[in-house]
């Protein structure tokens, strides 16, 4: 299974490759050029939604607990002044790269996000509870925003006749996502996969202690919905923090030579955002994202050629801002194991 997603992301590059050479290299490096160097404001400019997303994870972390365990205050104030939004924000950049940018199927990056919250004095099940109660609300924010491109698409492209199809994928997750909520809240997930797991392969497996930790982790979910207020407050966080990733579609569409609407670039986005969360086993969506973008693309009268390089263009920008959270995430790493005793 370790395998899968290299072998998925070969494929996907392989797709890419055909999707170029189909719709013709020469047009697609005739618009970068004509971009040229604005493109790489698209760099700095995709901190905004990070430093959004993050702030919704602050909002959340209003009840952290240090390792020390003493419990700080509900004032999400509070917690910011142990777990600064830069650093936070710093924990979400490497996230986001590790998940984009390496073949860990959108989880690995989750795992890691803890590991560096934990090392921050956050306590280790506060600082997982923390990561999986921020990845329900957003597959939440998510669904809204999905919804929002669907009407901004209806607004762009009357007559567009998938509207049936995108509703049912919708009315499909809604049902999911509201599953999943209910049984982190009242099913106490973990300490039965962990009694399971013992039951499975009895308490000899190396990685038992493991799951001791299982019922307070349940406890720490548990604590995290409430009160409810905080998770609203989360998910309008992230929802601004998609929103505002419209933006970067919006301009590099302009500076591409074919300006959008901004309900046009939010549709494009919304559809991105999609496949990179829901085709989570795809390293970075390759191929999808490019096949999703020539489809939508055809909608509102964006040419095979445009609608390519408008890929190109995230994936570069992927590369210039995850590359450097990469390195100093492995040079956090050999410092953290620098300063461990031998």
């Amino acid at each position: 299974m370790r395998y899968a997603p290299r072998f998925i992301g070969v494929l996907g590059l392989i797709t890419v490759a055909f999707l170029i050479f189909h719709e013709g290299p020469g047009a697609m490096l005739a618009l970068l050029a004509s971009a040229g160097l604005r493109l790489l404001w698209l760099v700095p400019l995709h901190t905004l939604p990070l430093v959004l997303d993050a702030n919704g994870w602050r909002t959340l972390l209003g009840r952290a607990r240090l390792s020390g365990g003493v419990r700080m205050s509900s004032d999400a104030s509070a917690s910011a002044s142990s777990v600064p939004l830069s650093i936070l924000f710093g924990i979400a950049t490497v996230r986001e790269s590790v998940n984009r940018l390496l073949p860990v199927a959108n989880v690995g990056g989750e795992l890691i996000g803890i590991r560096l919250l934990a090392q921050r004095g956050v306590a280790t099940t506060t600082a997982a509870a923390s990561v999986i109660v921020e990845g329900l609300l957003t597959l939440m924010s998510l669904y809204l925003f999905i919804a929002l491109g669907l009407l901004c698409l209806l607004r762009a492209a009357p007559k567009f006749q998938g509207v049936g199809s995108i509703l049912l994928c919708l009315d499909i997750g809604l049902p999911l996502i509201l599953a999943i909520a209910l049984l982190l809240r009242y099913g106490a997930v973990f300490e039965r996969a962990a009694r399971l797991l013992e039951w499975v392969f009895g308490r000899e497996a190396p990685w038992f202690h493991l799951l001791q930790h299982s019922s307070a982790l349940d406890a720490e979910i548990r604590q995290f919905y409430r009160p409810r207020s905080r998770l609203v407050r989360t998910v309008s966080w992230q929802l601004a923090g998609l929103i505002a990733g419209t933006l970067e579609t919006w301009l590099a569409l302009r500076w591409l030579s074919h300006p959008v609407t901004l309900p046009a670039a939010l549709a494009l986005e919304a559809l991105t955002q999609a496949i990179r969360n829901f085709a989570f086993l795809v390293p970075s969506g390759l191929g999808l994202q490019e096949v999703g973008l020539l489809a939508l693309g055809a909608v509102l009268g964006i040419d095979g050629p445009t609608a390519l390089a408008l890929s190109l263009v995230k994936r570069m920008r992927d590369i210039l801002f995850g590359v450097p959270s990469l390195l100093t995430w492995q040079w956090l790493e050999v410092r953290a194991q620098s300063a461990s005793p031998a």
